[in-house]
């Protein structure tokens, strides 16, 4: 598959409770909560890119700006689509939407940023255990004091 702009991926599920706001901490609230929907959205733009990355590479969510613009019930199925708009060398910009099986429910943008899983993981793992982080030299903060 080649990397261009145009791919496109989907992803789906039926609102079950634990999909739901008061799941979330919106009491009361038995409909499609925020963040599954934007969710949803993100693993729509994953899944519309994650076959033309060569071996070794991801993608990771870096920005969502998204509207939720109609309320879901538990047991209505939602189906998120994402496109991919613009490649601007390792950032990756969506068009995202996402519908109930009566209208639309949510629509906006969202950005990637494609990473070489290796290095994000073991950068990851330093933050983690406090090590010292390279600098663009290669250098950590002690080796140059």
């Amino acid at each position: 598959m080649t990397f261009e702009v145009g791919l496109r991926g989907e992803a789906s599920l039926t609102v079950t409770e634990e999909h739901t706001a008061d799941r979330y901490g919106a009491g009361g609230v038995h409909v499609l909560a925020t963040p599954v929907m934007i969710g949803l959205m993100e693993n729509a733009a994953w899944r519309a890119v994650d076959s033309a990355l060569p071996p070794g590479e991801t993608t990771v969510g870096t920005l969502v700006n998204i509207r939720h613009l109609a309320a879901t019930p538990v047991g209505v199925r939602v189906v998120a689509t994402a496109e991919l708009v613009v490649i601007d060398g390792r950032r990756l910009v969506f068009h995202v939407a996402a519908h109930d099986e009566r209208r639309l429910i949510g629509e906006g943008a969202h950005e990637r940023a494609r990473v070489h899983l290796e290095r994000f993981l073991a950068r990851l793992a330093a933050d983690a255990s406090g090590e010292p982080k390279p600098t663009a030299l290669g250098d950590t903060p002690e080796s140059t004091a």
